[in-house]
């Protein structure tokens, strides 16, 4: 779309050419480098590496210690922490800090990282909530953080973030974001023993050796506690053939699930959700962000996403109250087996409700009584559209308006052609779909149509501030764009369906 586009519907879509957000790369995270890992190599690397840095003369060591830090401590979090870290990677085969003085210790760890440039290779698909910081704001002003999908090197995916302010009127402004980037401390996650137990069975692995070791576990427990469990299992059933691989089936699943903290001084810009748990080794894909408040009152930012690790997806889940300390798990259930799953922002008749995608091409409803377990309720809608032709999807969660549970959706044409759509649907039974758009709402035309993945604007998430929706969305997965329309004439353009008018005419 163009500024003040009317499009098909009689809609005015603005969009905001000078609120951009670009890749900056710039960005980069300092990663853990282990030369030769993967390749068969008779001697070990490592060991001539530290003996390469033992051979330094003193004055070498120091000239080269202080030449790292002076490149490079602008550009890290707490850099000497890092490459000291790093270096004890080694240290316990080769005998390498506990030998060394401090330059070559960093010396050392410095030849063990390398920058892996977050942005690199893409910045794409925002989703949108209310900023948890709402002070120093104008009367008519909201300060919102976004969620982005960062893509680098060999097409790994994190989660990075950024803030903006909209208002007063028809304004977008992102804010800066601040260098160097910032990563969690990271610790174990938890679990209760139904959301384990469900999980072991969607993946195949509830058996008589599991149902044991979980008899053995607490209410709630951590990864550790596993062997705990595993200890006090009878011997005759540890011996069993096939028990050690069963055995580390179970403790990887316990493992998926961790807690990651940045530190109070860290501004949202700064912190990256890089993938930690082996199922989202390769990526965290595509997070859809919402504002939750439980039925208690409880107010909470939850958010799925799509781990990766090369070969198989998960749909995650992330909860914080803060966008500080996150607690991030997988999901499970019948409903959890593909991506696009998006969250209601509250219960509707007691249940945790999201709209899912679980056969690759048409919409669902999905429902949970804790927010990780979930079952299919029924289906949405399919393609029907030549623009929607291929599969279509939600691009967020639903939005609450006095009309109907107002849901962005995405369409997939000729040429793999992403567009982003719209639907309703009932408040109090969001099973019924009561209207959609029957042409896009934003497509890839002119400027849009070009980038890393050509044809594609795609969002995950949108929000509605007096009375206009606002939409930052991918464009070419290559940055990011803003656009806005009246959220009642959008309302108005959608053409109601057959359930609808059913709806109407039913008493009440």
């Amino acid at each position: 779309m163009t500024v003040d586009d009317p499009d098909r519907h009689g809609l005015t879509v603005t969009a905001f050419p000078a609120a951009q957000l670009l890749p900056d790369l710039r960005r980069v995270l300092a990663r853990l480098f282990l030369p030769g890992e993967g390749v068969s190599e008779a001697n070990s690397r490592a060991a001539d590496l530290v003996e390469r840095v033992r051979s330094l003369s003193a004055a070498e060591a120091a000239r080269a210690a202080t030449r790292i830090l002076e490149r490079f401590a602008d550009r890290e979090d707490d850099l000497v922490s890092l490459l000291r870290s790093h270096a004890a990677a080694v240290g316990h085969d080769h005998d390498a800090p506990d030998a060394m003085e401090e330059d070559r210790i960093l010396i050392l760890g410095a030849a063990l990282t390398a920058e892996y440039a977050l942005e690199g290779a893409a910045l794409c698909n925002p989703s949108v909530v209310p900023h948890p910081d709402q002070t120093g704001l104008l009367p008519g002003q909201l300060r919102v953080a976004l969620a982005l999908r960062a893509i680098g090197e060999g097409h790994i995916s994190s989660i990075g973030f950024v803030s903006a302010t909209i208002g007063p009127g028809s304004r977008w402004a992102f804010d800066e974001r601040v260098l160097p980037v910032s990563t969690p401390t990271v610790s174990e996650g938890d679990w209760t023993k139904k959301h384990f137990k469900e999980t072991l069975q969607g993946t195949e692995r509830l058996n008589q050796l599991s149902h044991a070791v979980i008899r053995a576990l607490p209410a709630r427990f951590r990864a550790a506690e596993i062997e705990d469990a595993i200890r006090g299992l009878p011997i005759d059933l540890v011996q069993q053939p096939g028990t050690r691989l069963e055995l580390d089936n179970i403790r990887a699943v316990a493992a998926t699930t961790y807690h990651a903290r940045f530190a109070e001084t860290s501004l949202l810009s700064q912190r990256v959700l890089f993938p930690n748990a082996a199922e989202e080794a390769n990526g965290m894909e595509d997070a859809r962000f919402v504002l939750f408040t439980d039925d208690d009152g409880t107010v909470e930012y939850r958010a799925t996403y799509t781990g990766y690790d090369g070969r198989s997806i998960e749909p995650r889940l992330i909860v914080s109250s803060d966008l500080e300390y996150f607690r991030i798990h997988r999901l499970s259930g019948n409903a959890a087996k593909n991506k696009g799953m998006a969250l209601f922002p509250r219960r509707v008749g007691g249940d945790m409700l999201a709209v899912t995608r679980i056969d690759g091409e048409r919409m669902s409803l999905s429902r949970s009584k804790d927010g990780f377990v979930w079952t299919v309720d029924t289906v949405l809608s399919a393609p029907r559209r030549l623009w929607e032709a291929v599969q279509t999807g939600n691009c967020g969660s639903p939005i609450e308006t006095d009309r109907g549970w107002l849901v962005l959706t995405h369409g997939v044409g000729p040429m793999r052609r992403y567009c982003i759509g719209a639907m309703l649907l009932d408040l109090d039974h969001p099973a019924i779909v009561l209207a959609s758009l029957t042409e896009p709402l934003i497509e890839p035309l002119g400027d849009h149509q070009d980038g890393y993945v050509p044809n594609v604007v795609y969002t995950c998430g949108a929000v509605v501030h007096e009375g206009t929706l606002w939409i930052p969305y991918g464009i070419g997965d290559i940055r990011i764009g803003v656009s806005s329309v009246v959220l009642e004439d959008l309302l108005d353009a959608m053409t109601p369906t057959m359930a609808a008018l059913q709806v109407a005419g039913a008493p009440r």
